[in-house]
């Protein structure tokens, strides 16, 4: 039976792609969110009463958490060397995230905004455990649009 339109989307992978670059594919992102923030004006109506007023304010997004299996890739690494050593600015590209689904077809992008990576993390090494290393980069953004 077909997938229907209304159906969740299933995430098999998801693909980091910085400025046409394909950084990585992971097995797990997390932090892709947009909030606004509540401003809360207190004023007083026509009947004497007062009430607080609900302004939309300054728009955030959340910072996003990509992990995988750790490779002998070091572009990620090389990307965060940049912060450490100052150079955000150099630092700074326009990304896209890809969900797919189990047969690698994309079904869901999100566009992002000056991207910047703010933490990377190497895998926690146990020598009797029989689990792969996973490696952990966190990055911020100015903008995320749902293309898909």
């Amino acid at each position: 039976m077909p997938a229907r339109s209304t159906d969740p989307l299933v995430g098999f992978s998801f693909s980091l792609d910085i400025s046409g670059a394909v950084a990585g594919y992971f097995t797990e992102v997390s932090g892709l969110s947009s909030e606004t923030e509540v401003v809360e004006h207190k004023i007083t109506d026509p009947s004497g009463r007062d009430i607080i007023q609900k302004i939309p304010g300054r728009t955030k997004y959340g910072d996003i958490t990509l992990k995988r299996g750790i490779t002998a890739t070091m572009d990620m690494w090389t990307w965060r060397k940049q912060v450490e050593d100052g150079n955000v600015g150099g630092a700074r590209k326009n990304a896209t995230i890809t969900m797919y689904d189990q047969s690698l077809t994309p079904i869901a992008k999100w566009n992002l905004t000056n991207v910047w990576p703010t933490k990377i993390s190497g895998p926690s090494m146990q020598s009797d455990g029989n689990n792969f290393g996973v490696e952990e980069l966190t990055i911020t953004h100015e903008m995320m649009v749902r293309e898909q």
